[in-house]
């Protein structure tokens, strides 16, 4: 069994704020992890941090672009297991779809606050991106027709790991958090983190 993470964000920026506005939602963006550190996350989002019109297929990180600008990001993290050939699925569509010349679904995302679906060849917006990604990888969901980050709160065997500001995300504190869950010794622990560093 493997694991890939979704991660919910709220930026604070203008556009986030406009989103957020209409869906009445905590969380304005999506994004999908292939590790526990956050360092092969992808979305569709700005591609420059000061320029929200510039936007696409995104290789985020937690301490740079966007959520490097907009230091004071929420965050809540969840894990969702999934098997080896499911995980080859999302890792290939992601390289896939990281080589083609995909553009921002801005249209799509307008239709949203609408309750209204538009779909454009070779064109995501976030939730969009990750709902087509776990569907291409049969994973068994329970994701609306028309898809919003908010939406993956209530996605089928999903763990919430992590509340709070993404710039204090680190997997040492969940590492923590588990074993102590299930009564593992200090000892353990100290093993543990130095196995992840």
């Amino acid at each position: 069994m493997k694991k890939v993470y979704i991660v919910l964000t709220h930026t604070g920026t203008t556009l986030s704020k406009i989103i957020k506005s209409y869906t009445k939602d905590e969380f304005s963006h999506v994004s999908i992890s292939l590790d526990e550190k956050l360092n092969e996350m992808y979305s569709f989002g700005r591609l420059h941090p000061y320029n929200p019109f510039w936007a696409g297929f995104v290789h985020e990180a937690i301490n740079k672009g966007t959520f490097k600008r907009f230091s004071n990001t929420k965050a809540r993290i969840y894990s969702l297991g999934v098997t080896e050939k499911q995980y080859e699925s999302i890792k290939d569509n992601i390289e896939q779809i990281k080589n083609e010349n995909y553009k921002f679904n801005i249209l799509g995302l307008i239709a949203v606050g609408f309750r209204k679906k538009i779909s454009m060849k070779k064109s995501f917006y976030c939730a969009e991106f990750i709902k087509y990604i776990i569907e291409k990888a049969e994973i068994r969901n329970n994701l609306p027709y028309i898809v919003k980050p908010e939406d993956f709160k209530k996605l089928n065997e999903i763990e919430e790991l992590y509340n709070g500001l993404l710039k204090d995300y680190t997997y040492r504190k969940i590492v923590k958090k588990e074993l102590l869950k299930n009564k593992i010794s200090a000892y353990d622990i100290e093993m543990k983190e130095k196995i992840n560093y």
